[in-house]
């Protein structure tokens, strides 16, 4: 499967050797993981919890990477998100890309990282040291992002 949502760790060269095995149709492979960082504005954080609705976040997370396939000239590609209580560090999400030339999946992972920050079903929790807490609200910088690609989003079709 392209896309999963998993409590468990990930191994992004586990990911990308699986992805490439036995292949010789690959020129690039562009990769991004996505860590939990140790302070939000300064604030050191304790943990990120990230709640989703099994079967649904699945499925969107499917619309993404199929409307990616779609737009680039994708050989493969493969999501892999957390969700649980993550600690700083911890990684967050993996999204992997590979094409014939570079562009592409370097296109392809960018276009799947905006998608993912402002349409995927996630909700977010952010623990702070002072005991605090909060839910993450989208970034107008994560819309604004997602908003340079243009046109509808596969979520929206």
């Amino acid at each position: 499967m392209a896309v999963r949502v998993q409590h468990e760790p990930f191994d992004a060269v586990a990911e990308v050797e699986a992805l490439t095995r036995g292949r010789i149709d690959v020129g690039g492979i562009v990769t991004f993981t996505g860590l939990v960082r140790g302070d939000v504005d300064g604030r050191p954080l304790i943990s990120l919890t990230l709640e989703h609705y099994p079967g649904m976040t699945e499925a969107e997370l499917g619309r993404i990477e199929v409307e990616a396939r779609k737009r680039f000239d994708l050989v493969d590609c493969v999501v892999v998100h957390r969700v649980g209580e993550l600690t700083p560090g911890e990684g967050i999400v993996l999204v992997v890309a590979l094409s014939r030339h570079r562009q592409a999946a370097f296109e392809a992972a960018e276009f799947l990282m905006d998608y993912l920050k402002t349409r995927a079903p996630f909700w977010k929790k952010e623990t702070f040291a002072d005991g605090a807490g909060n839910w993450v609200d989208a970034r107008d910088s994560d819309s604004r992002a997602e908003a340079r690609w243009g046109g509808e989003s596969a979520t929206q079709k």
